[in-house]
């Protein structure tokens, strides 16, 4: 996927209640439950359908690793979505979202002027229509360069401009050479 999108992810899958499973068979009859079949199962992992099976029958234990990470990432897609749904509505209504990274990050002022960019380390504490507006662009399946875009012009309203409370005013803030980006609701 992507840094960002998968930071995103990764911030909701902190709200889980429950442990996703973690054995192949176990993940394999969740998928099985979820899609209501094992040919769709099949289809979405690129398996047999008597493969499927076999997991489900706790015949085969082991994936191959490519399958293993395939299985990994669609059953956390899937696994509880109303907990998903809740802790992103919650970020986007009324408690926003922190965002914690290592970039290059520079911006371009008025008249000329420039802050050359350079590596910071910033943990800052986006308001919720930031965090409405990461998770929308997200499920509409935006690339990772629109969600640095939102990401920061958050920065530039709450860190640069200190919520519109510093003097003057920045065109542009940007994202260059990211080392680590992560999110927390």
């Amino acid at each position: 996927m992507s840094l960002f999108g998968d930071g995103l992810d990764a911030a909701v899958q902190k709200s889980f209640t429950r442990p996703a499973p973690k054995s192949a068979p176990a993940q394999m009859r969740y998928l099985v439950k979820q899609l209501k079949g094992t040919k769709p199962v099949a289809q979405m992992l690129r398996i047999s359908q008597r493969t499927v099976e076999r997991y489900v029958k706790d015949q085969i234990r082991k994936p191959r690793p490519q399958l293993a990470a395939r299985l990994e990432r669609e059953v956390k897609k899937r696994w509880q979505p109303q907990i998903r749904a809740r802790a992103r509505q919650q970020a986007a209504t009324t408690g926003g979202i922190v965002i914690d990274t290592r970039a290059r990050i520079g911006y371009t002022a008025p008249v000329g002027t420039t802050d050359d960019a350079r590596i910071r380390h910033l943990t800052v504490a986006l308001p919720p229509q930031y965090a409405a507006r990461l998770f929308d662009a997200q499920q509409a399946g935006a690339p990772d360069r629109q969600l640095q875009q939102i990401a920061a012009e958050g920065l530039k309203e709450v860190y640069f401009q200190d919520s519109g409370r510093r003097a003057g005013s920045l065109e542009e803030v940007r994202f260059t050479d990211i080392e680590h980006v992560e999110f927390d609701l």
